[in-house]
Formats: C-alpha cells, sequence, structure tokens
C-alpha cells in the first residue's frame, strides 16, 4: 500500500460504506475544493482534519499530530504531510464528493481511497 497520509494509510478499515458511483461528483476545482472544506472539520474513526483555504492541515489521527500542506494542481488535491514525527511522501489525490463526505483517491484516482464525513 503507497503512504498517503494518516487520513487516507490504513483507512481502509475505517472507511463508510462505499457509496455508488453515481452519488458521488468529481472536485475538479481549488475553488470548488475551498468551498467544500472550508471552516468544516473532516473526520472518520480515529481521525479529525481541518482543510484551511490557506494551504494548511492540521489535525489528529489516532493520538498522533496532523500538520501539513496542501495545494492544487491542475486536477488534483496534492498534500505532503507529517504523521506525529513521521513525514510522508507527498501525494496527489482525486476529490469526489456526495455533499456529506469526501472521498480522497491517492495517486491521482488510481490508488487507495477513503472517505472522510464534513461536519
Amino acid at each position: 500500500m503507497t503512504a498517503i497520509g494518516p487520513f487516507l494509510a490504513g483507512m481502509a478499515l475505517a472507511l463508510l460504506p462505499t457509496l455508488a458511483a453515481a452519488d458521488l461528483r468529481r472536485v475538479s476545482t481549488e475553488s470548488d475544493f475551498v468551498s467544500l472544506v472550508a471552516g468544516r472539520t473532516l473526520s472518520t474513526l480515529g481521525v479529525k482534519l481541518e482543510v484551511a483555504p490557506d494551504g494548511a492541515i492540521s489535525g489528529r489521527a489516532w493520538g498522533r499530530d496532523v500538520t501539513g500542506a496542501w495545494r492544487w494542481q491542475g486536477r488534483y488535491f496534492c498534500r505532503d504531510l507529517t504523521f506525529g514525527e513521521k513525514p510522508l511522501a507527498p501525494n496527489c489525490q482525486m476529490v469526489e464528493t456526495d455533499g456529506e463526505t469526501v472521498l480522497f483517491t491517492a495517486d491521482e484516482g488510481r490508488g487507495d481511497s477513503a472517505r472522510l464525513r464534513l461536519r
């Protein structure tokens, strides 16, 4: 499994039930992504993260601090994270949403996926 970050690595065990692909819409622009996550918390079992419009990522995952940065590149959310003391490999991810959850799929949509609730 590709190291894709604390809110993506190991999420297969904590994923919410997968929705049918027809229920999801692709988030293709930075402005749509910011509108979706600004002022909200992304969460799932053991994970609470904030993805700020200014490019910062912060929160906690499984009892450890998560810090990092993100940028929008083409049609992908690209992030650099540190989980506790461990820096994780950068990764660009496809983003989809049903309005209540966000599905991040690593490796530009070809890798592992994690679904986080919007709160």
